[in-house]
């Protein structure tokens, strides 16, 4: 994905297997997040404490002007 500086980038997370990202990936679309820059986790925030891939992927693809939209 071509970047470019002040650009968009999305993380949305879940808690459980019964919950859904759909509302909150839809929110990143319409916010004007590109597909290739939304970063997703689903898993419990207990459990997964430093575990959080999806988080470590979107952190290291921001870079100084970006912006984040969680």
């Amino acid at each position: 994905m071509e970047k470019f500086v002040g650009a968009k980038a999305g993380y949305a997370r879940v808690s459980t297997a019964d919950q859904n990202l759909d509302l909150q990936l839809d929110a990143l679309r319409r916010e004007g997040v590109d597909e290739r820059a939304i970063f997703t986790d689903k898993l419990s925030g207990t459990l997964a404490t430093g575990k959080r891939p999806g988080l470590k992927l979107c952190l290291k693809f921001l870079q100084r002007g970006d912006v984040l939209i969680v």
